[in-house]
């Protein structure tokens, strides 16, 4: 039971028995019609920015082709965004923000070490199922991590993605384990998804690229999980 502390109503410094006022929360302004306007831009250059950054590329996509896919001038863009760099990473940031948050409620209460995994796998399946935009963003950001000339900051949200990930498979092994091998582990996860399935549903001819999946995806499980339970004691891997 929550125990509540009375004293705490009372303010000796005005005389025994005087309760104090409770604070009042600040209330929210609503929005004015000018903030509403600015966000609604802001996402309609992000909605601009993500179909033609998935149609055209990272590098080749211009500020002038996501101005004229949105509808506004390039002042609007600039009043928004500092560059083209600016926008590819906020698309990228809130697109693994939200796939960060769909792993954690979907995989909080998974105690299973196999079960997780594919969870995790399976949840990235379900949030890229009808976002091809998306996923193109995705693929294309983790490449170009591997570029000496990369899009600043783009490597940030990427890390944090990751470590969500690793902290779920930490949590469910109760054993110490290097971090190197959880991050292998995640890593092999999101390549997985992101390298197959790329390739499966735009060069396969095979019309169950899904099913293909399923077989390739248990496979993935048994392997990592048997990865990670090498690197454990043996006391600790027979209990995974």
């Amino acid at each position: 039971m929550v125990s509540f502390d009375y004293n705490a109503l009372y303010d000796d410094s005005v005389g025994f028995g005087r309760m104090k006022a409770p604070a009042k929360k600040p209330s929210r302004k609503p929005a004015t019609r000018q903030q509403r306007r600015v966000s609604a831009t802001h996402s309609k250059l992000l909605d601009a920015a993500r179909m033609v950054l998935s149609e055209k590329g990272l590098d080749s996509a211009t500020i002038a082709d996501i101005t004229e896919r949105a509808d506004v001038g390039k002042g609007t863009f600039y009043y928004h965004f500092k560059d083209k760099e600016g926008v590819i990473v906020a698309l990228i940031k809130g697109l693994l923000e939200e796939l960060a948050a769909a792993i954690e409620k979907k995989c909080s209460e998974i105690d299973d070490l196999p079960e997780l995994l594919d969870t995790m796998i399976g949840v990235h399946i379900e949030f890229f199922s009808n976002r091809w935009e998306d996923f193109v963003l995705f693929f294309q950001g983790r490449g170009d991590l591997y570029l000496k000339e990369s899009y600043q900051g783009i490597e940030t949200p990427f890390i944090d993605y990751l470590e969500t990930m690793e902290n779920l498979i930490d949590s469910v092994i109760h054993h110490r384990i290097p971090k190197h091998i959880l991050r292998r582990v995640a890593c092999a996860a999101a390549g997985f998804v992101s390298g197959y399935y790329s390739f499966a549903v735009i060069l396969s001819e095979d019309k169950d690229v899904d099913k293909t999946f399923r077989s390739l995806r248990g496979a993935l499980v048994a392997s990592l999980t048997r990865f990670i339970s090498e690197a454990l004691p043996a006391a600790a891997s027979r209990a995974i």
